[in-house]
C-alpha cells in the first residue's frame, strides 16, 4: 500500500512537471511494465522482434508523449500503459502483416493464467477486432480485457480503474471472456 501511494505521489508530481518525479517513477514501476511485458511476448509468434525491455521502452516513450494526462493513481498508470502496449502490438502485427501477405498471425493465449480450461490461441489482429466489436456493444468489458489481458492488472486494481467493485469486475470479466471465445470460435485454434 506504501508503495502503491508512493507512485501516485510520483505520478502527480510527474504530471505536473517534475523531471525528477518522473524518472523515479519510471524506475519504481519499469521491472513490473518488464514482468507485464514479458507475460504478454512469450504468447507472441517465434520470430516476432519485440523484446520486453523494447516493448517497455517504446510504451514509455509513448507515455512521455502523453500530454494533458491527469494521473490519479498506479492503477490508471498501468491502465495507459496497457493500452499503449496493445496498440504497440498490434501495430507491429499489422507491419508483419504487411510485409508477408497472409501473415499477422501472432498468435496468442486467450486465457486467464488462474483459468481452469485449456489455453485457446487467437490472432493478435482477431482479438483486436473482436476487442474494436466489444467496446461498441460495451466499451467497459473492452476496457477490462485491456487492463487484464494486457495490463497484467489484478481483479482488484481493476477495480480501482473501472470505479467498481472486485465482485463486478470478476463477473464482467466472465462475461467479457466468454463472449470473446464466441466471437473468436471460428479463428481459435486448440493448443
Amino acid at each position: 500500500m506504501q508503495r502503491n501511494q508512493t507512485v501516485t505521489g510520483w505520478l502527480i508530481a510527474w504530471g505536473q512537471g517534475d523531471a525528477v518525479a518522473g524518472s523515479r517513477l519510471m524506475s519504481a514501476v519499469y521491472e513490473d511494465l518488464r514482468r507485464v511485458a514479458r507475460r504478454r511476448l512469450r504468447a507472441e509468434r517465434a520470430d516476432h522482434s519485440l523484446v520486453p525491455t523494447a516493448l517497455v521502452h517504446e510504451a514509455f516513450v509513448r507515455l512521455v508523449e502523453m500530454r494533458r494526462v491527469h494521473w490519479q493513481n498506479r492503477a490508471q498508470f498501468f491502465a495507459i500503459a496497457a493500452r499503449l502496449m496493445r496498440q504497440i502490438l498490434v501495430d507491429q502485427a499489422r507491419a508483419h502483416g504487411a510485409a508477408k501477405r497472409g501473415g499477422a498471425a501472432w498468435r496468442v493465449p486467450l486465457t486467464d493464467e488462474r483459468a481452469t480450461t485449456g489455453p485457446r490461441d487467437v490472432r493478435l489482429l482477431d482479438l483486436d477486432s473482436a476487442l474494436q466489436k466489444l467496446s461498441a456493444a460495451d466499451p467497459r468489458l473492452s476496457d477490462l480485457v485491456v487492463l487484464r489481458f494486457f495490463g497484467g492488472l489484478t481483479v482488484e486494481e481493476a477495480a480501482e480503474v473501472l470505479a467498481t467493485s472486485p465482485a463486478t469486475i470478476k463477473r464482467d470479466w466472465s462475461r467479457a471472456r466468454a463472449w470473446l471465445f464466441r466471437e473468436l470460435r471460428p479463428v481459435a485454434v486448440a493448443k
